[in-house]
């Protein structure tokens, strides 16, 4: 990782690194049902989507929802409602699912035809740090056009892979010239892909 920041945070600076930031990103992108697991119409919808297909079960099976045929159909009929911890693996099952179902599609967004994406990087909130100790910092922002970065970025986001996302960060403050380094933690990034 990047950091000349030795001791970040100790003057009152707030942010996170950059990889966890590329994370929250990322995943931002991720959508599905609005609806909570809790309520009628959520449960339904994650059933639905979760008994489609083979990789369904095997989301569901991943999650430890180990119940037997005729409790599923009692689920899906809404005979029966999901206790607590089976509701929450429900909705643990539908978003890993949907999370592998979207993968292809957040790299063919991010890939943008071959243009790559523009990043916006905020910097720091260095609002509770002491004038004299302040860096100069503002927003940046570098189009990442290297198709293999975001594929990888994308790759370690599934597999939840904090030191991978790091180099992946890492290499996309390069770009950034000779202050890459004050950007190794920051407050928020982001993109429209």
């Amino acid at each position: 990782m990047a950091g000349r920041w030795m001791d970040f945070g100790m003057y009152g600076a707030n942010g996170a690194p950059g990889a966890e930031a590329l994370d929250t990103a990322i995943e931002s992108m991720v959508t599905g049902i609005a609806s909570p697991v809790e309520s009628d119409r959520g449960r339904a919808a994650r059933l639905r989507y979760l008994t489609a297909t083979d990789a369904g079960y095997e989301a569901m099976d991943r999650a430890g929802i180990h119940v037997s045929p005729r409790t599923l159909m009692a689920w899906l009929a809404d005979e029966v409602v999901p206790k607590k911890d089976n509701l929450a693996r429900l909705d643990a099952a539908y978003w890993d699912l949907r999370r592998r179902n979207v993968a292809a599609d957040l790299k063919r967004r991010l890939h943008n035809g071959g243009r790559g994406t523009r990043v916006e990087i905020n910097p720091v909130n260095q609002s509770a740090v002491d004038r004299k100790h302040q860096r100069d910092l503002s927003t940046r922002s570098v189009n990442v056009r290297d198709l293999g970065l975001w594929d990888r970025a994308v790759d370690a986001w599934m597999d939840d892979d904090l030191e991978e996302l790091d180099a992946v960060w890492d290499e996309i403050i390069e770009d950034l010239g000779s202050d890459y380094d004050a950007y190794s933690n920051v407050s928020s990034i982001g993109w429209a892909a």
